[in-house]
């Protein structure tokens, strides 16, 4: 059933659950021993960011309204082969360059896997640029509002939700609890399908600048009376992603309430769904956006209530992100090049005189005691001199006899080419002798 847990029943969540699922590891708190992957806050110069993302090319864009968006963010890559996301302030924004380094050095000092890390940024003349981590697998507005293949999991939604809870704690504690215009296009997908948080809400689009570009119906209800952004409106925000995960639309805290209150709450979730989720985590859900979307800020709960009530929530903690998302993981094989043994590269090269040298440093033979049959060093001579001829035949199925010779399968190798050589090479008087 839902409802709060109390302490002991917290421990034991605590302690049987996927430790990679439930706990963030921040540099200082330790964790996964993430320490030294994180690369350190630095400053970049214009000239290498323009050259990162191509000269700012429009083909590069990644943020949500294109070119239109009053600050547009690229994607790019150094010349030491790191993605990044470069997002570039307009000539207006920033306008005093040291107030724009205190507040990037301050985010700049944030390292946790539950973020989008900022990892430097750029202030040459009246450009003001923030560098960040890239995450390549989109934001959570695509995979719950403009899905293709499949909608979002129930235990997918579930994890987004606890692990946003666990960014907005770190920050808190960090002294950084502010969060600017907490959307579904702020969450990212990192490259194993893990939700972060990006660090680029953590500072404002301008130093006096406006801190929702979202629909009013969705801000904070003390943001428009008094236009500032305090930690509860930012739970506020929570709330209404929270909606979001739930229902798969981007639904007015209004309407969603007057559904909440009319006990309606199922008309909340997402069909998508197809009533593949828990009611009693569905009815937990729907407590918690409640409580984070009351009017008086007061009333809010704070960013460590929202782990607690979310940790045992949590199901399938052992099934990797990529496979609830069903995301295509690159593995580590795929993405660097294959290492051959000389053997391998004399054979990809078809160098049938170094396949025979390295065989006989193995201690091969030919053949001996075998009457009537060819010795290897003949056969492979002869069908050098036959791929030279046959400069446009069919180098595979070669290679396949060869490598079936030097492996003892004579018959095999034969069969091999009397099934696959064409005319041209039957022809071939050295080829009948095999």
């Amino acid at each position: 059933m839902g409802g709060r847990c109390s302490k002991f029943s917290f421990c034991w969540f605590h302690s049987h659950l996927n430790p990679s699922v439930l706990e963030s590891s921040d540099q200082e708190n330790g964790g996964k021993n993430e320490k030294n992957l994180w690369p350190s806050f630095s400053e970049y110069s214009l000239e290498e960011l323009k050259a990162a993302t191509n000269g700012f090319s429009s083909e590069n864009i990644v943020s949500e309204h294109g070119e239109k968006a009053p600050n547009v963010v690229y994607k790019g890559k150094l010349e030491n082969g790191q993605l990044i996301a470069v997002k570039r302030f307009n000539k207006f924004a920033w306008p005093d360059s040291r107030q724009f380094i205190e507040e990037s050095k301050q985010v700049g000092n944030l390292r946790s896997d539950r973020l989008a890390n900022l990892i430097g940024c750029c202030y040459e003349g009246d450009e003001r640029l923030l560098v960040a981590e890239f995450m390549p697998h989109e934001t959570l507005a695509k995979h719950l509002f403009h899905w293709e293949s499949q909608p979002m999991k129930w235990a997918m939604r579930l994890r987004v939700a606890f692990y946003l809870a666990q960014a907005l704690e770190y920050c808190t504690s960090k002294g950084r609890g502010l969060y600017h215009d907490l959307n579904a296009y702020r969450i990212l997908f990192d490259q194993d399908g893990n939700p972060r948080l990006s660090c680029f809400g953590l500072m404002k689009n301008s130093r006096d600048g406006k801190s929702y570009s979202t629909n009013l119906a969705f801000t904070p209800p003390e943001y428009l009376r008094t236009g500032r952004v305090t930690a509860e409106s930012v739970v506020y925000n929570f709330g209404t992603l929270l909606l979001d995960l739930l229902s798969g639309k981007h639904i007015p805290p209004s309407h969603a309430l007057d559904l909440i209150r009319g006990k309606n709450y199922l008309m909340l979730m997402d069909s998508a769904l197809e009533g593949h989720f828990s009611k009693d985590d569905g009815t937990e859900l729907v407590r918690l956006a409640s409580r984070c979307l009351q009017y008086e800020a007061r009333e809010r709960p704070n960013a460590k209530s929202l782990v607690e009530t979310l940790m045992p929530l949590q199901k399938e903690t052992e099934v990797p992100p990529h496979v609830l998302m069903g995301l295509k993981q690159e593995t580590e094989s795929s993405t660097k090049p294959l290492s051959l043994t000389s053997f391998g590269e004399s054979c990809l090269r078809l160098d049938l005189t170094a396949i025979h040298a390295i065989l006989e440093k193995t201690g091969y033979k030919d053949d001996e005691g075998i009457a009537n049959e060819l010795s290897f060093q003949l056969w492979t001579s002869q069908m050098q001199e036959t791929l030279n001829l046959k400069k446009h035949g069919d180098a595979a199925l070669y290679l396949q006899a060869t490598c079936l010779f030097s492996l003892g399968m004579e018959n095999d190798a034969q069969e091999t080419l009397k099934d696959g050589t064409n005319m041209e090479a039957k022809k071939h008087k050295n080829l009948k002798t095999v």
